[in-house]
């Protein structure tokens, strides 16, 4: 999108940084999760979430390589967090990751536009009550 027609808010949630940040949080949220269930080792979930962490201009530079964004993003995170990253995306797909991530995103963008919207219908109604007694041309 142009980024003219972009309100700060959703600039930010769908920014580069924004998307790989949710990606991670459902990496390790996942990760998390089979930690608890004994799937994964507690301390390499302990290490995952202690060294994750990554950079998009990193991302990039793999993906130029790799020609998927998925494993690019996966590989810097494992250049940071070391052999532990081994329990990473263990189980899930790569449309596992997008949709989820994707649902996240669209849930914080309607947050913000329902909140957009409620502001409105207060202002629709205070001009109703201020403005009922206008003779108007229809």
């Amino acid at each position: 999108m142009i980024d003219r027609y972009f309100t700060k808010d959703m600039k930010r949630i769908w920014s580069d940084e924004n998307r790989f940040k949710t990606w991670e949080i459902v990496e390790l949220s996942v990760a998390e999760v089979m930690s608890e269930m004994g799937i994964i080792p507690k301390s390499s979930f302990s290490t995952i979430k202690k060294k994750s962490k990554f950079s998009v201009k990193r991302v990039f530079e793999i993906e130029k390589e790799t020609r998927h964004d998925v494993i690019a993003f996966l590989t810097n995170l494992s250049e940071n967090i070391g052999p532990d990253s081994r329990y990473l995306h263990m189980g899930m797909t790569s449309s596992d990751l997008l949709d989820t991530s994707l649902a996240l995103q669209c849930k914080e963008a309607g947050e913000i536009i329902l909140d957009k919207l409620k502001i409105f219908k207060n202002v629709l109604r205070e001009n109703a009550i201020k403005y009922k007694k206008t003779f108007q041309i229809g």
